[in-house]
């Protein structure tokens, strides 16, 4: 923790911050039915590094003057965040027919796809209960704005499913949709209630989208080259599933003849070992880890100067990690 966190108050305020998140959030799914809180119980494991809500947190702390406290909003947001993020985690394990999540089993394995269904509905409806208690419709509506066009993401994405023609900028507009438009609108709503200037307020927004876009290559490229026991979740459903991903997306364009084909064959296969095998050869899995280093790169240089001591370099740190993660 201490490379994370440079400064020991900072660290006590993001502590305190995320225990109070937690609280928030068991609060608000606690039902008067046992068979609600026993899925919603199941569902906390898939909380795992909490990293937008510690965004929305960071944020605020990076726009307030030492010693000032956060607002009793940034908890709701953060915990409206995560509840959001969970809700799609529950969702996409329907979507990619996983079993694995968090180390743990899926609620669509132990339970079925309608009971997934309708918990990641409940987590959704349940997150914006959640953020109405901060008395500010500006907060539900830009989050109401942020949930749409993460349905858009998938929804574009399903229809592209098995399209060998997937280009670059499709692949990243995907992306920012249905990933990286959360975790910016962490850093945006943290900032912004913190009391920042718009234009502080904007170039946080791009950190966090930039920072979700990289996440986004990552977690491809663990699907495709992770093992299950150290990712924590079903990989290789990406290419069960037909979902071109940057590498493969990398490979088909800039590659022709036999490795072009051998690569298509193996895709159309869903022959992992083969397909890494092919991209690994042509620098393409090089070339998409690269790009989301890249674009780490580029989420630093446009990082604010923050008001309080040892806030930025926590940022700069949260963003190498995203890269540099594991699982």
């Amino acid at each position: 923790m201490s490379a994370a966190f440079p400064d020991n108050a900072l660290a006590a305020d993001i502590a305190a911050g995320l225990s109070r998140v937690e609280t928030l959030f068991d609060t608000q799914l606690t039902s008067a039915f046992p068979a609600v809180n026993e899925l919603c119980r199941h569902v906390e494991r898939y909380r795992g590094k909490m990293l937008r809500p510690t965004l929305v947190l960071v944020s605020g702390l990076a726009f307030t003057a030492d010693g000032e406290s956060l607002r009793p909003e940034h908890d709701i947001v953060a915990g409206t965040v995560e509840m959001i993020h969970m809700a799609t985690l529950v969702h996409d394990d329907v979507l990619d027919d996983a079993e694995v999540r968090r180390r743990g089993e899926t609620v669509n394995f132990l339970r079925g796809n309608e009971t997934a269904v309708m918990l990641g509905d409940y987590l959704i409806s349940n997150a914006f209960h959640l953020c109405s208690r901060a008395g500010d419709p500006a907060l539900n509506l830009r989050l109401g704005e942020v949930t749409n066009t993460l349905c858009e993401g998938e929804l574009v994405q399903l229809s592209r499913r098995h399209d060998l023609s997937l280009d670059e900028n499709t692949y990243f507009e995907i992306v920012r949709r249905k990933t990286a438009v959360l975790v910016g609108a962490a850093c945006e709503l943290g900032t912004k209630l913190a009391g920042a200037t718009a234009a502080e307020i904007a170039a946080m927004r791009a950190f966090g989208e930039n920072l979700g876009v990289a996440f986004q290559i990552q977690d491809d490229l663990l699907d495709l080259l992770g093992d299950e026991a150290t990712v924590g979740k079903s990989i290789g459903r990406d290419l069960e599933k037909g979902k071109l991903t940057l590498p493969m997306i990398l490979h088909i364009a800039h590659n022709q003849g036999a490795d072009r084909l051998a690569a298509l064959e193996a895709i159309d296969a869903k022959d992992g070992p083969a397909l890494r095998r092919v991209l690994t050869r042509s620098g393409s899995i090089d070339a998409a880890r690269a790009r989301a280093v890249a674009i780490v790169e580029d989420a630093k240089r446009g990082l604010p100067q923050t008001r309080r001591a040892h806030s930025r370099e926590l940022l700069l740190e949260l963003a190498n990690r995203v890269v540099a993660r594991e699982s």
